[in-house]
């Protein structure tokens, strides 16, 4: 699906973040920036070790921002890693906020035109999938209002009930 937010398109679709196309992908990443596991460790599988040499270099990134490292042989040109709340750790809703938008400012401040998402912390982080959506998008959406550099902002999420979350969500905070 497909959305006009100010001068962007916001899109959601349902599928692999590392067959993305756009000139990021967001990976939800741990603090130390190990991608072992999940969506982090399935980058770095089909983009190649470059990737974690990369983020080897970097060592570190806070909960709430966002670091950026070349994307190996994926169709994206780079990663933009960051580091969602664990559920149970305090104030999620704030770091996931920052999460979300520290990672647009990256993507913009890099001169990126187009970024995919995750559902940050939405996995093995335990955060509630729906939360997670209304959080996310509207973060995104009114980042989107700004001015800016970003013309598509998608959202790729892993099955078909996680889209409808997020389509239902959508509809919730953008008309036609």
């Amino acid at each position: 699906m497909l959305r006009k937010v100010n001068n962007s398109i916001l899109e959601l679709v349902e599928g692999d973040i590392t067959e993305m196309k756009t000139d990021a992908i967001v990976n939800a990443a741990n603090t130390y920036l190990k991608h072992g596991g999940g969506v982090a460790g399935a980058i770095v599988r089909k983009g190649g070790r470059i990737i974690q040499d990369e983020s080897d270099r970097i060592g570190y990134c806070p909960v709430g921002e966002a670091v950026i490292t070349g994307a190996g042989s994926l169709k994206a040109k780079y990663v933009i890693h960051t580091v969602g709340p664990r559920m149970g750790e305090g104030d999620e809703d704030d770091k996931l906020k920052s999460a979300t938008l520290n990672s647009l400012k990256l993507a913009d401040r890099e001169g990126l035109e187009s970024v995919t998402f995750p559902a940050i912390s939405a996995g093995i982080f335990g955060f509630p999938i729906d939360r997670c959506a209304e959080i996310m998008l509207g973060n995104i959406i009114g980042y989107l209002h700004g001015t800016i550099g970003l013309k598509r902002v998608v959202l790729c999420l892993l099955g078909e009930d996680n889209l409808d979350i997020f389509l239902n969500e959508l509809q919730k905070q953008v008309s036609e």
